[in-house]
Parts: C-alpha cells; sequence; structure tokens
C-alpha cells in the first residue's frame, strides 16, 4: 500500500473513534477495543493488498480476512466481535458519504453458544463478605462495596464512580451512570445502606482529594479505586471464604439478577435494574433460570 493510501486508511479511523466517542458517547475502553479490531483489519490489508482504496474493500476481501484468522487459530467469540467492529467502522464511512455501500453488509456473525455465567449463592456472597477483617482500615469499605454491587447489580466501572450525591435514602434510591452516560435509578435496600453508613464513619476520619469529595469508595489516597483493585480484592476474599467458582466483580451483578428470576421479578423490571439496553440481553438470566429448575428437578425428583 502506498503512504498516500495508508494515510487515508489511518485518518478514517481516527475520525472513526473520535465519532465513537463524541457522537456515540462510548466509554473509553468501547472505544478503544473497535479501534484495536478495525486496525487489525487494516493492517491485512495493507500488506497484502498496497494502493487499496475504500471504494476498492469488497464484501469477499473479509472473507479471506477472517479465512486466515481461523487458520491462525482465532476464537468464534472474537471473531464475533470483530465483525461487530467492521460493520460498525464501514457502517460510519458510508454515512459520511465516503462509500456508496457497505461491503460488510453481508457478512455474517458466527453463531457463538451462551455462555452462562457463574453464579453465586446468596451462602456463598455472605461468606465472601465475612472473609473481610474489618479491623483493617479498608475492611468496613470493601464490605460496603460487594453488599452495594451484590444488592444494586452494579456494574464494576459504575460501582466505582458512585456518588455520595447519588444516593436517595428516603427514597430509597441510588442514581447510576452506566454505559454511554445513561442514567437509571436502582433500589438500595436497607442492608447496603447500613454497610454504607459503617464505611462513611470510616471515611470521614481519612484526607479526601478535592477531586474526589463526592465519590463514594475511595483508596488510601482519597481518590477513586481502580477496577484492578476491585478485580484483585474480589478474587484473594473468595479465596479465602473457599470459593472454589471463578469469582470477578461482574460475579455480583449475574447473582443479582439471577437470584431476582429465581424470585419470580418481571424480565422487564430487571432489564431496567440492569441497564441492558436490550431485552436480548437480559434474556440470559432466563436461560440460568431454567438450568436451575432442571439440575433441581435432575437432583429431586425420584424418576431422575
Amino acid at each position: 500500500m502506498t503512504e498516500t493510501s495508508e494515510i487515508l486508511w489511518n485518518r478514517l479511523l481516527t475520525r472513526y473513534t473520535a465519532y465513537l466517542r463524541l457522537e456515540k458517547s462510548l466509554s473509553p475502553a468501547s472505544v478503544e477495543a473497535y479501534h484495536r479490531d478495525v486496525y487489525r483489519f487494516l493492517q491485512y490489508l495493507i500488506s497484502t493488498y498496497p494502493g487499496i482504496l475504500p471504494e476498492d474493500t469488497e464484501p469477499q476481501l473479509f472473507d479471506l480476512f477472517f479465512r486466515e484468522l481461523n487458520e491462525a487459530g482465532i476464537s468464534i467469540r472474537t471473531q464475533a466481535r470483530m465483525i461487530s467492529a467492521l460493520r460498525g467502522f464501514f457502517s460510519f464511512l458510508q454515512l459520511e458519504n465516503i462509500l456508496s455501500f457497505n461491503p460488510t453488509a453481508l457478512l455474517e456473525t458466527p453463531r457463538l453458544g451462551r455462555h452462562l455465567p457463574e453464579v453465586l449463592s446468596v451462602e456463598e456472597i455472605d461468606r465472601i463478605e465475612s472473609a473481610i477483617d474489618l479491623s483493617r482500615s479498608d475492611g468496613h469499605r470493601n464490605k460496603a462495596l460487594i453488599e452495594v454491587m451484590y444488592s444494586c447489580g452494579l456494574r464494576v466501572s459504575e460501582v466505582i464512580n458512585l456518588r455520595i450525591s447519588n444516593i436517595f435514602r428516603e427514597e430509597g434510591f441510588v442514581r447510576i451512570l452506566g454505559k454511554g452516560n445513561k442514567e437509571r435509578l436502582v433500589p438500595i435496600n436497607d442492608k447496603a445502606l447500613k454497610e454504607i453508613d459503617l464505611y462513611l464513619f470510616d471515611r470521614n476520619q481519612q484526607s479526601v482529594d478535592p477531586d474526589y469529595t463526592d465519590i463514594l469508595f475511595l483508596n488510601r489516597f482519597g481518590r477513586s479505586l481502580s477496577r484492578v483493585y476491585v478485580f484483585k480484592m474480589i478474587k484473594d476474599l473468595a479465596r479465602k471464604a473457599g470459593i472454589t467458582k471463578t469469582v470477578s466483580p461482574h460475579t455480583f451483578r449475574h447473582s443479582f439478577a439471577t437470584h431476582l428470576m429465581e424470585g419470580g421479578a418481571d424480565l422487564r423490571a430487571i432489564q431496567e435494574m440492569l441497564g441492558h439496553e436490550s431485552i436480548q440481553t437480559t434474556e440470559i438470566y432466563t436461560h440460568l433460570d431454567k438450568e436451575y429448575l432442571r439440575s433441581t428437578i435432575l437432583e429431586y425428583h425420584p424418576r431422575s
């Protein structure tokens, strides 16, 4: 590929990532993932088809690209994600009148088997919380964080950015800023509020960075916690509690939704509380519930 052509592709990719960030309001992590997947395809074009321009990008080029990915052992799940990224990129080129057609329109997404995530029982969640050393300065903070994540079904990014001013005690709700800067209200129970109060007593004793005074969960420097810290903290607590399942922050969110489903909650209500844009994303919990029912029948039915 000539320098002119390569510069053109890179400029278009830069414009696309700006569009995702500014107009679609995607998170930095999502923008980076889209950029990475599209960049990989463009590198393939650069090395394989010198001089190719956007209008020269034909559907069969994608088939050849994904055939190479298959031969390289790239997983179906990764390929499906890359197809989604490429569709978005070339749709953007069509939207900007750079292309008159979308060459990815006929790309088929590989069928993925539904992944049923790990779910913790209430007893296992209690064991994890009991493994917290409350004599440590971060003890009540960690317990409150886990209880809020489970009780409200929050993503790790949502819990570490939770603001004190967004906790409405009298009404029993918290305001959450989710993916794409979309706000939602989620009920919060008395147990979670009690754990927050116990933590706030400790928090009020520490020095807080002026930029983080409204952030609820702080590190020892008075600033917001990192995702990495929360992942590591939960993994360590699960090990101390003797939990052999793979446990991450998202496990508490899955457990929240599954327990609601098992208790008879409406699927639309669960969708609202989780902040899922599509009901199809929430429907995985109907599969989890069916798995639970099936395992119960197999264990207890006299004919099993």
